[in-house]
């Protein structure tokens, strides 16, 4: 059966392959980014490809931009049955957990606070059954040892977990899963050329969440379609 899937951040990388990917299944995407310029090329790349795809603007660090987002999507009459909370910044100045508070802070609304307002204001618009897919980070993991990098970027995608858990709990009894995935250190934008993995593979993850894993997994991290360590 085909699903209306929507993902955050998704003109470019892990999102935009994993819209891709989703499309060529044959599901409707709804590709979502903060650049209207950016996005309008990526529905258009998207739709060569012979992809059921539209855009919706939104940008997670802006409240009103949610808010406007999801009014608009209102008035499309559309029901969710995936929502991909995809979109996160990994700043250049991100060296040290004690720098400059401005980096941390933004480095959290957008990549934690900014995904939870998402589902705030899009839970009316999911099915039931529905699902919630967190893209987390091996950085974020709270078993593996500190790697050192980008310390403001991994603490919010520990909290984007710790997140992922609680909606998990909560939702459960409206039918709808939450998890985390781990796309690994893929060659994107963000990961760099240097990365060992290819984007095409770390967006295997999100597609068999959204598609074929089983509705009663919930509150769990997966990589490579296996649950692993928080």
């Amino acid at each position: 059966m085909n699903k209306t899937i929507l993902i955050t951040g998704s003109n470019r990388g892990i999102g935009f392959e994993t819209a891709r990917q989703l499309g060529k299944l044959g599901h409707h995407i709804i590709l979502s980014a903060r650049n209207e310029t950016k996005l309008t090329q990526a529905v258009q790349l998207l739709k060569e490809e012979r992809a059921e795809v539209e855009g919706l603007l939104m940008d997670i660090n802006d409240e009103k931009s949610i808010s406007r987002a999801a009014d608009e999507f209102a008035e499309r009459n559309i029901k969710l049955d995936v929502l991909i909370n995809n979109a996160a910044i990994l700043l250049k100045d991100d060296r040290s957990i004690l720098q400059e508070n401005e980096v941390v802070v933004q480095t959290l609304m957008n990549n934690s606070i900014g995904s939870l307002r998402v589902c705030k204001a899009f839970l009316p618009f999911l099915k039931n059954p529905s699902r919630i897919i967190n893209i987390s980070s091996g950085g974020g993991s709270m078993t593996d040892p500190v790697g050192g990098w980008s310390p403001a970027y991994c603490a919010s995608k520990t909290l984007l977990n710790s997140i992922t858990r609680h909606l998990a709990f909560e939702l459960s009894s409206k039918n709808i899963s939450v998890n985390a995935a781990c796309p690994g250190w893929v060659r994107t934008d963000m990961g760099g050329k240097g990365a060992s993995r290819p984007v095409e593979k770390g967006a295997e993850t999100p597609v068999w969440l959204a598609t074929e894993a089983s509705q009663e997994l919930t509150g769990k991290i997966f990589r490579d379609k296996k649950q692993i360590p928080w």
